[in-house]
């Protein structure tokens, strides 16, 4: 039996499909984790010895929906209501 040409031709299982969490095709089907982001456990799975994969996956590589807009709102004390003159002028009933 050659371990060669031949052996590869046999391969037409797929071990990995789609994650639900990462959207990657790392999910072992058998095994029922995720080689990439780790799901299902709670924790996402990060190493050190992986420093680049950290930095592809990491905040500020995506959207940020929300974090975009909280150095603006920080840097003007985080204000909250309607601004000052938007209900119009105060009419004194006198």
């Amino acid at each position: 039996m050659t371990k060669g040409t031949s052996s590869f031709g046999k391969r037409h299982n797929k071990t990995h499909t789609l994650c639900r969490r990462c959207g990657r095709r790392s999910l072992h089907i058998q095994k029922h984790t995720c080689a990439s982001c780790g799901y299902p456990a709670a924790k996402t799975r990060k190493f050190n010895w992986g420093e680049k994969a950290k930095r592809r996956k990491t905040t500020g590589t995506g959207r940020m929906r929300y974090l975009k807009t909280v150095n603006r709102k920080f840097s003007n004390g985080f204000q909250t209501g309607t601004p000052k003159g938007a209900k119009g002028p105060t009419v004194n009933s006198s």
